[in-house]
């Protein structure tokens, strides 16, 4: 069947609010979505109240103000957070808010921004968000990340198209990335969260104490926690709401152990962060911490980022992403972490997600820490999946186990 984009639309608003944030009467749902893209919000609207939503508030933002406010606003304004942000957390906190954040942003749309500005001015707003970030890790609200399809990004995608074809074209890239090219596209999420639950059952039974990545970019050795727990696709809140986190998603994550990470590692795509383009990092790990860094370019937002706060020189996440992904297979390189997660490997410097860890959720920071997970206000993810990485798992007895070959599963 052939679907106008309007349809499209309608059918993706229709797959985020009960596959991805899997809305119910009486539910609040939040929508953080740019102000470009005012059909989709009103469609996701449409859906959720329609699935019984109480109340959809829409988070409006702006790139262009965004990035006018940073490079003039007095540095006094600029790290003032006024008290209304923070107002608005606790409001979304007591009603259990379902939180949808739709990324449209193009990857270089704070080029030439001062990275000392940028990054102050993300810290504050990480501050005052802090209760909200630690409800989004911690999974006490349903929530999940889709994107949306802007010329800006569209045209840094596919660059030799206009601005009409080209987000088009990144419109048709999405849709197929979260199947909606199949009529029952309920029906297909549900068959590959089935799959992605297949694979997180099998890591969970191993409980390997070591991950070992070679590639010829990289040999890294990376531990694992005790009682260290791996997830995919679904995630559920203490209420009992299941929820897609990421639309697209082909991850099985974890956690690493904090203090347990050694050797070098080269990023195999770009990545887009805070709106400037980051390109050839290379880390040298020692410890678990970041102890040599660079990009080729973006090297002055790099070490930004790695200076937020003690924690953002050590990793929180380890996702294994096969490269037979229908993202990976796609061939096309998003500029967006998302999707560009999706198709390879990927590693994340900051916090780690309390779940990784049997009772997490439960613990404190101090005792999470304890646990071996990293800490931190940022949670940053860069690919490192290649076609000819391998990767192996080390079990307490030191056996060896192949995971992946080749980039892929080996089971």
């Amino acid at each position: 069947m052939t679907y106008t984009l309007s349809d499209q639309l309608t059918r993706y608003a229709d797959l985020i609010i009960h596959t991805g944030v899997a809305v119910k009467p009486g539910d609040t749902v939040v929508v953080t979505i740019s102000s470009d893209q005012s059909e989709l919000a009103e469609k996701i609207g449409s859906a959720a109240y329609a699935a019984g939503a109480v109340e959809v508030l829409t988070d409006w933002h702006n790139d262009a103000l965004d990035r006018q406010k940073l490079l003039h606003a007095p540095d006094e304004r600029l790290l003032t957070v006024p008290p209304m942000y923070a107002d608005q957390i606790e409001y979304w906190l007591q009603h259990h808010a379902k939180r949808i954040s739709v990324h449209s942003q193009a990857p270089n749309a704070l080029a030439g921004v001062d990275p000392e500005r940028a990054a102050a001015y993300r810290r504050a707003l990480g501050t005052v968000g802090q209760p909200w970030r630690v409800a989004i890790q911690n999974n006490d609200i349903a929530w999940t990340v889709v994107a949306a399809a802007s010329p800006q990004w569209a045209q840094t995608v596919f660059p030799q198209l206009s601005a009409a074809g080209a987000t088009m074209k990144l419109w048709e890239a999405i849709f197929k990335t979260v199947r909606l090219g199949d009529d029952d596209y309920r029906g297909a999420w549900a068959a590959h969260i089935k799959k992605l639950a297949e694979r997180t059952a099998w890591l969970n039974q191993q409980q390997f104490t070591e991950l070992h990545y070679t590639s010829p970019r990289t040999d890294l050795h990376i531990g694992l926690p005790a009682h260290h727990v791996w997830m995919a696709g679904e995630a559920q809140t203490p209420a009992g709401d299941t929820f897609v986190p990421n639309m697209p998603t082909e991850e099985v994550f974890t956690a690493p152990d904090r203090t347990r990470i050694n050797g070098r590692v080269t990023a195999t795509k770009p990545l887009a962060y805070g709106g400037q383009l980051l390109t050839g990092m290379q880390f040298t790990f020692r410890d678990g911490q970041v102890v040599q860094a660079t990009a080729d370019q973006g090297n002055d937002v790099l070490q930004h980022l790695l200076a937020t706060d003690a924690g953002a020189r050590s990793l929180g996440e380890v996702a294994l992403v096969p490269d037979q992904s229908s993202i990976a297979q796609s061939g096309i390189l998003f500029y967006s972490t998302l999707f560009d997660e999706n198709a390879a490997s990927h590693l994340a410097l900051g916090a780690a997600y309390p779940f990784s860890v049997a009772g997490g959720t439960q613990m404190d920071d101090a005792q999470l820490t304890a646990a071996g997970l990293n800490r931190s206000q940022v949670h940053v993810d860069f690919m490192v999946g290649s076609s000819d990485m391998s990767i192996d798992g080390l079990q307490a007895d030191g056996t060896s186990v192949p995971v992946f070959r080749a980039g892929n599963w080996v089971r």
